[in-house]
């Protein structure tokens, strides 16, 4: 492979018109298709078999005009202080805001005064809005009424908060501005140059341009998550700097050897892009594995950032040498910080890289048993880890949504803000009116228990007159459900109210034996529990098939069994400081206020997984181009031991820029608003910090060094099942240094 990857980037410096022209069309028809062809995305977190999703479906089959799962508002009123709502000017100004919601997409609008949501003191009240459509497919109209309504009653005196998802509008961070920053400050002390440091981001951001254009008119197809498109995003800036980076580094070392430019591309391109492609690979596998979950929105996320990675690595093996085709020996000048004022012994350079892997090897087993310590203190906080849906309640305080969460909260009890419902099924039910009356009976009784989390348990009819009761009648006979609100105690994200969801199942599992009827949990905590306990069931399988499959690709690039176990090993370290601070500052509110969060709260319930999955493939990235070097050096005749300090010498420099640059991009998104994105960033980026540092820079020169000879181990039976990849690029080499090995077909390469 790394002499057809010779060839590739010999072939794109030489017709680098061409190779640019190809991608820049690329870019320009993807430009029309995002612009013509795009749809809207979608916020929804939903998995299908679920017991709360399964309760929704129901719902929209049996009521086709309802959408249980439809954007909803919450507006809450406050009077001055010593006043109250019920005042005539008062309640005409919140009469005449809740006349100004009605737009075509609002199904109901509930009143205050009627609906019993008017504190006791008569101070603060709520509506509650729902909408036929996500929060995504609103019209402009729907927020602009919601607007219009808070200034119609801030007008009469009244202060006003609105919250819930209707208000929410997804927006790209600007946070890859960060991120690109970053780069450009490490590119330019790494390589000396300008120019040099332009390469990557340029490569990057077309990259990532191509990727963002693409998912956007795949939207006009396929309804997406919110969140997909910024999170393809983060991994194609991060990874498409990265490999650039790496692949230039490796282009400016064959040329101060003496190669000539084009050489030196192909030579880059075969040696350091194979590195690239099985780094990028072990991406694209992590998170293409997310599939095996069976889950639609990870599915998404998984392949979104796939593709971004994909292309990232295409661009670099074949964008990056045309472009440094383009600029000849002006990526050459300056000189490289690192080389600067530097000893030398014999023929090697005394660089930073050089001193610190020596001195881990004196002290090896102080390096390796410390290193580990460090990583299992800073993991401690995973094991009480809680995992929740977000809610408005990790909204920034001051916000409205915020307010209307606190408001709501200290008025009308936490649990208010996200209220159980209970649907019941009354379709094989002989008596359907005694089912409804029998599960809201056990609800009841639920609730009278001592120490109960109910707050309060609305029936589906609220008044016992005849008039009343034959309508409800006359109601199921149509629909052949209703519904039961259960209101907790706790607020939505509360393990308690988590556990609540659990009782309340088990007090309506007998109601199928005795009325016909079946009754389901749903609302947004349910489907949070739900996702959690399912996420907890396929993790298991996810990481198996995940790990396996990189073991095996590892295997297969350093015909080592060892190595790649060891990769893997020093991985669970990384997630596990990974996932201990952000338990630390997002749960425990450690240091929280450095990435703008103000109150505490459970750790977004889809992190474990996703941050697994891309990080594991992060993780293996710095673990190839790492080690890469060191077998390369060990399989050209230089002692185990003395292999792993000399191929640290040369890789050490470039993982460390490229970690800084991965931990600038993800840091970035840790400072957005977004608290999924500020989540995934923070989390990745102390990831990165910790398996690019403690990890690959400590712990793993030091086992390294520890065993010796032995690390490059491979079983005699397994090393003819194993393709023989050279991704070291050994046998290149003997080739391109052979005269005669050098063919008219090579010539014919050549730039004319």
């Amino acid at each position: 492979m790394a002499w057809q990857l010779f060839r590739l980037g010999r072939w794109s410096f030489a017709h680098r018109k061409a190779v640019a022209a190809i991608w820049v069309v690329l870019l320009a028809l993807l430009a029309v298709g995002a612009a013509t062809l795009s749809g809207k995305t979608s916020d929804k977190f939903e998995l299908s078999g679920i017991e709360s999703t399964q309760a929704f479906d129901l719902i929209e089959e049996r009521s086709p005009q309802a959408a249980p799962d439809g954007a909803t508002a919450r507006m809450v009123f406050e009077a001055p202080a010593g006043r109250s709502l019920t005042e005539p000017a008062y309640n005409s100004a919140v009469a005449a805001a809740l006349r100004e919601l009605a737009t075509e997409n609002v199904q109901t609008v509930s009143d205050p005064f009627t609906g019993g949501t008017v504190s006791d003191d008569g101070r603060v009240g709520y509506a509650s809005v729902s909408y036929s459509k996500t929060s995504t497919e609103l019209a402009e109209s729907d927020r602009s009424a919601l607007e219009d309504a808070a200034h119609t009653a801030e007008a009469a005196g009244l202060q006003v908060a609105v919250g819930g998802d209707a208000m929410s509008e997804v927006e790209m961070p600007l946070a890859e501005v960060i991120g690109i920053a970053v780069a450009l400050v490490v590119l330019a002390i790494t390589f000396g140059s300008l120019v040099a440091a332009g390469m990557p981001l340029l490569t990057a951001l077309v990259g990532v341009g191509i990727g963002m254009l693409a998912i956007t008119t795949l939207t006009g197809f396929v309804e997406l998550g919110s969140t997909t498109p910024a999170l393809g995003t983060m991994l194609g800036l991060a990874v498409g700097i990265d490999y650039a980076l790496f692949i230039m580094s490796r282009y400016q070392s064959e040329v101060r050897a003496g190669r000539s430019l084009e050489e030196a591309a192909g030579r880059a391109v075969g040696t350091a892009g194979s590195a690239v492609v099985f780094a990028g690979l072990t991406v694209i596998i992590a998170l293409v594995g997310l599939a095996v979950c069976n889950i639609g929105f990870l599915t998404q996320m998984g392949l979104a950032g796939a593709f971004t990675v994909a292309i990232a690595v295409l661009i670099s093996l074949t964008l990056l040498p045309a472009i440094l085709g383009f600029a000849g020996d002006k990526v050459m000048k300056g000189k490289p910080r690192y080389l600067a004022k530097q000893r030398t012994i014999g023929d090697e350079y005394r660089t930073h890289g050089r001193r610190w892997v020596e001195g881990i090897s004196r002290r090896k087993w102080s390096a390796l048993v410390g290193g580990i310590a460090i990583a299992a203190i800073a993991a401690l906080p995973m094991a009480s880890m809680q995992l929740a849906l977000p809610d408005d309640s990790s909204k920034s305080v001051g916000s409205d949504a915020r307010t209307a969460y606190d408001l709501i909260s200290e008025n009308f009890g936490p649990g208010a803000n996200g209220p159980l419902v209970v649907v019941v099924d009354t379709a094989n039910a002989p008596d359907p009116a005694g089912a409804v009356r029998t599960a809201t009976g056990h609800l009841q009784a639920l609730a009278a228990r001592p120490g109960s989390d109910i707050a309060a348990v609305v029936p589906a009819v609220t008044s016992d007159t005849p008039q009343a009761r034959q309508a409800f009648a006359q109601q199921l006979d149509t629909v052949r459900f209703a519904t039961v609100t259960v209101i907790p105690g706790s607020g939505p994200s509360d393990q308690a109210t988590k556990d609540l969801v659990a009782e309340i199942r088990a007090a309506v599992a007998d109601l199928p034996a005795e009325t016909g009827a079946r009754a389901l949990v749903t609302g947004q905590t349910a489907v949070g529990v739900d996702i959690a306990d399912e996420l907890s069931e396929v993790f298991p399988i996810y990481l198996a098939v995940v790990v396996g499959l990189a073991i095996f690709l590892l295997i297969a690039v350093f015909r080592s069994v060892w190595v790649p176990i060891k990769a893997a090993l020093g991985f669970l370290l990384s997630v596990g400081v990974s996932l201990g601070a952000t338990v630390a500052v997002f749960q425990w509110g450690w240091l929280n206020q450095l990435v703008g969060v103000d109150t505490t709260g459970p750790v977004l319930f889809i992190l474990p997984i996703l941050l697994t999955g891309i990080l594991f493939g992060l993780a293996m990235d710095y673990e190839v181009f790492l080690v890469s070097r060191m077998r390369e050096a060990y399989v050209h005749g230089t002692p185990a031991r003395r292999a792993v300090i000399d191929g640290f010498t040369h890789s050490a420099r470039v993982v460390v820029a490229a970690a800084i640059i991965m931990i600038g991009v993800f840091a970035g998104f840790a400072l957005t608003d977004d608290v999924i994105l500020k989540t995934i960033g923070f989390a990745l980026a102390v990831g990165v910090l910790a398996d690019a540092f403690l990890v690959r820079m400590l712990i793993v020169p030091a086992f390294m060094l520890i065993v010796g000879e032995r690390i490059w181990w491979m079983p005699t039976w397994l090393a003819p099942l194993v393709p023989a990849l050279d991704i070291e690029g050994e046998r290149l080499t003997e080739r391109l240094d052979r005269p005669a090995d050098h063919t008219d077909e090579d010539r014919v390469l050549a730039p004319r």
